[in-house]
């Protein structure tokens, strides 16, 4: 239950329903190695153009750096994250800020926000559509979404080298599920619209990502795919991590340094304006 937030009392409360309690996060690992989520995450935090006073949601928190930053911009921020080892550690680091536990596509939110923020998740969150409503529900009329996350093309050579360290070694590609949604503009524009939501900005672009120390890309591995290596043991997912970084070698190992082959895909949307009906019988945005 949502009840307090460090800069500003809501009146009224949010539950997320029906949470998934399996946690495949490593908090330590994520802030010691993999701070440039949030770090890239900034810039998104300059397009939202918080307004003091303004109740935002900001969806897949981590441990709750923007989600700070989005508070200390004026806003009353609800951060909310599938990882309760994250969240655990979201609210050891900002105690005086509001973090739940909470899975995007099943939210059930009893008060309305004026923005959905969310950087580097929604490629993780299944099914796309039923997070597009969830968000949507979410907003009050006129409401925004302000997002940035995995497009298509993103870590195409991170997933080849998996597919291929896995083919190698004679386990099949089917070894590997896939976790990541990473649709099109177009892909996306259509599930926000099906969900009652104007795109107002769509840019898919690429994002090379260093990665930290001369293991980066091995930590990268342990960090994001190790949990989906489907039935191997762990002597056998260190192998194939280790086989897929001597595949990846020739393509992200650039001048010394690790590279992810990102491509972001940066969507602004708005919930539509509840319509009204004139004179002449013909419904008109309010």
């Amino acid at each position: 239950m949502y009840l307090w937030s460090g800069l500003q009392h809501m009146n009224q409360t949010s539950m997320i329903a029906d949470e998934t309690p399996g946690d495949r996060w490593n908090p330590a690992l994520y802030v010691e190695r993999h701070s440039f989520v949030y770090e890239l995450g900034q810039e998104l935090i300059e397009v939202v153009n918080v307004q003091p006073g303004e109740r935002i949601l900001d969806i897949g928190c981590g441990t709750g750096q923007l989600t700070a930053q989005l508070a200390e911009r004026g806003a009353d921020v609800l951060g909310i994250d599938i990882s309760p080892a994250m969240i655990e550690e979201a609210k050891n680091a900002y105690p005086d800020l509001a973090f739940e536990v909470g899975d995007a596509s099943r939210l059930e939110i009893r008060q309305s926000f004026d923005v959905v923020f969310s950087n580097a998740t929604l490629h993780w969150v299944t099914p796309a559509h039923d997070a597009a409503q969830r968000m949507a529900d979410a907003l009050k009329s006129g409401g925004r979404i302000v997002a940035e996350f995995g497009g298509s093309g993103n870590v195409r050579l991170i997933r080849a080298a998996i597919c291929q360290a896995l083919e190698d070694m004679g386990l099949g590609q089917e070894k590997f599920e896939n976790p990541w949604f990473n649709p099109t503009i177009a892909e996306y524009v259509m599930i926000l619209s099906h969900a009652d939501l104007d795109v107002t900005f769509a840019h898919l672009f690429e994002r090379p990502t260093p990665l930290e120390g001369t293991d980066g890309l091995h930590n990268w591995l342990e960090m994001f795919t190790r949990p989906y290596l489907v039935d191997l043991k762990p002597e056998v997912v260190h192998t194939v991590l280790k086989r897929a970084v001597e595949v990846a070698r020739d393509d992200l190992f650039v001048d010394g340094s690790w590279y992810a082959d990102y491509v972001r895909l940066r969507i602004t949307a708005r919930t539509r304006l509840l319509q009204s009906q004139g004179d002449d019988g013909l419904s008109r945005p309010v």
